[in-house]
Order: structure tokens, then sequence, then C-alpha cells
């Protein structure tokens, strides 16, 4: 009686039950792919959230693509990047998952439309395009030095059914972000075929350089996109709020097409109306208030990503993945066993817990994916046991 849209078998596999089973034993754990930035010693001031109780909150005057106020904060967040974006071209979502799923009911029949998605990558495109009955097709990264698109993979792909390609920018959980030679050439790729380009951007705050960039410039120019282009973002990561929902979608491309998209979009947001009146008016504050947020997560994210380079730079046998930006890194180690059995001893024996790379379909073993999050004596701790137990 249920939708194949969910998947029929819901139980653990064995990583997940083995960490169910620590949890529950009580025994201490460093958790190194903890992703909550309110759970590992941020700063938050206590009275950040009392713009949610503004009294202009408590009239309901419902706009699709959100309130102007809070369209023209989001504005400014892009001006402090350095990207040109008028506010009547912001649609405000519930989340960044949610504006996955109002750009795939803009763009894609169900059960027939698919979507190019980057692999590796996070594992919830899996989940957001079956969800809305859309296939996806991965085209890959790869490791030469740097990460960078595989080409050949994206056109091998590409079907006659093919409506977007997804890109993160920096990528989760590689930290590599596009180039503007791989930006445009996607964009290209896109409009030659009548397809649109969806650019993820949540960590493009988080960049590991000062004077580096998130890949998100066109070579020509901010309004350069050849292509019908949505550039996705949220407070989730960009104030370090997850539990103050609201995202965004800035549109970008041909003016032609970007009136049809929005004529569409308009019926799709009005139909559900999901985003709340408090954060709308308070978004404003959010978005000023979280750069003391945002300084203290890029700050800890750059030290605990110097620090796993210097460690792993004394051991030959563990490679630290070159990586522009975001809250993970990635490590390469020999392989002797499987991911699986490797998380699991680390669990089990070491009380540290890592991702498997196999989580993010990595082509082949053995990868640790580490999130940067954690406070630094932890996540020193955590790392030290992870490459004595590898050496080990």
């Amino acid at each position: 009686m249920f939708s194949s849209r969910i998947p029929r078998d819901l139980a653990l596999n064995r990583l997940a039950s083995s960490i169910s089973a620590h949890r529950a034993s009580g025994r201490p754990l460093i958790d190194l792919t903890v992703t909550n930035p309110t759970a590992v010693g941020i700063h938050y001031d206590a009275d950040l959230l009392a713009s949610l109780s503004s009294a202009a909150a408590l009239t309901y005057s419902p706009e699709p693509f959100g309130m102007r106020a809070a369209r023209h904060a989001v504005v400014a967040g892009y001006a402090a990047r350095g990207i040109s974006v008028a506010a009547d071209r912001i649609v405000l979502t519930a989340s960044t998952s949610e504006a996955y799923s109002v750009l795939f009911k803009l763009l894609c029949a169900p059960e027939g439309d698919d979507v190019l998605v980057p692999q590796p990558s996070y594992p919830l495109f899996d989940h957001l395009t079956r969800l809305d009955g859309v296939s996806c097709h991965p085209y890959f990264l790869e490791y030469h030095g740097r990460w960078v698109v595989d080409e050949r993979s994206v056109e091998n792909a590409w079907t006659t059914r093919t409506r977007a390609i997804l890109a993160v920018t920096p990528n989760n959980p590689t930290g590599s972000s596009l180039s503007a030679a791989e930006l445009s050439e996607l964009s290209r790729r896109c409009a030659d075929r009548h397809a649109a380009l969806i650019l993820d951007e949540v960590f493009a705050d988080y960049m590991f350089d000062e004077a580096s960039d998130a890949g998100g410039r066109f070579p020509n120019g901010d309004q350069a996109s050849a292509a019908l282009t949505f550039r996705l973002g949220g407070l989730s990561k960009s104030a370090g709020l997850p539990q103050v929902k609201l995202g965004w979608i800035a549109i970008d491309g041909p003016g032609e097409l970007i009136s049809e998209a929005l004529a569409r979009l308009e019926l799709i947001c009005d139909t559900y109306l999901s985003v709340s009146t408090p954060v709308q008016v308070a978004a404003p504050a959010l978005i000023q208030r979280g750069a003391s947020i945002r300084r203290q997560i890029r700050e800890r994210v750059r030290a605990n990503f110097a620090f796993l380079r210097h460690i792993t730079a004394a051991e030959p046998s563990v490679e630290l993945l070159n990586a522009d930006g975001g809250w993970s890194a990635v490590i390469r180690v020999p392989t002797r066993c499987s991911e699986e059995e490797l998380v699991i001893a680390l669990l089990d024996g070491r009380d540290t817990l890592v991702h498997p790379g196999f989580f993010f379909d990595f082509a082949h073993e053995s990868f640790l994916v580490f999130s940067l999050l954690p406070s630094p004596e932890p996540f020193a701790e955590g790392a030290q046991r992870v490459l004595e137990h590898v050496r080990g």
C-alpha cells in the first residue's frame, strides 16, 4: 500500500547498527561525523533568536517568493561575496532540501525525467530525487592532486530526458570547488541542451584560504551564465542555524528563461507557502548577526584542517586529499580491510567515529571522511586515534 518513492528495506545496515549499539552502551565517543554547529562549542548570543518574536510577525501577508525585506537581506549576503543578484530573482524556501524539491517540480516530469548528480557527494540526492519521482544519474569527480569534473562522465550520463545538472561547490565531502572553466563548461552544456544548472553553494562561506573563491563566478562576470541557473543557499550553513529553517534560490541566466521560470515558480510556491512569517521577519537580523557565527565556524574548520594536514604529513601511508573549503576532510588510507570493517574497528576499539568513503559513493576504497566542526581538543584526539589505528 506504500509508495515506491520510499525504499522497501528500511532496516539498519551493519555500521548503523554498530553505531546505535555504541551510543546505547553509554561509552564515551569522539564523534568526528558531527555536522551540527550548535553542538560543538560555537558561541551563540543568548538573544540571537529574539527577532523571531517580533510583533511584525503577528500579521500574515503571504508572498509566494517571500517577504521583500527578507529577500533583500539575501541579496546583501550575495553582495558580500561579490555576486550581484536582484531581489526579484530571489525565491525563499523552508530549507535547501525544499529548494531542490521546488526545482524538481519546476524542471522535471515524474517517472521519466532525470538530473545528473556529482559523485562522490552527499547521499541526500538519492532521497530527494526519489521522493519527487525523478531519476538521477551520476557524473564523476576525479582526484588528480585536486578534484576535477570528469567531462566524459557528464556526457556518458546525459540522456534525452536530462533536465538539470546539480553541482555542489564547495562539494561535501570532497571540499572541492568548481573552477571558472568547469562552471562555464557545465553552463554551456546545459544551455546547448535546454537543461538547467543547479549550484548548491551552502558551504561557499567556508573556504580554507582567505583568497579562495567558492567557484561561483562565471569567467565573464556574474550575469554571464549561458544556462538557466539556480544558486542555492540557506541559514543552516551560512549562519550556523540548522534549527531555523530558511533556504533560498537565486536565479541567473537568459532573461526570457528567467521570466518563464519565475512565472512557474510563483504557482509552485503559492501552492505551498511553506516559509513561516517569523523567520522571514527575522531574516535580516539573523543574516547580519550570523557573521560572528560564520567567522567562528570558518576559524574552526581551517584550524582542524591545518592540524589534520600536519599530523598526516608524518604518515607516509596516509594521504590528506587537497580541498578548497567546506566542513569536511578526506584521507586515503591503506586497504587492509573494507571501509566498513575499519570504521567499526575504530568505533569498537578506539571509541571514535568517522564516515567511510562508501557513504559518499567514492569510486573505490579506502577513504575516511572527517567532519571539521568538532572542538579542537576532541578533534585532535580523535584524529590521533585514527592514525594510530591505521599505523597499527
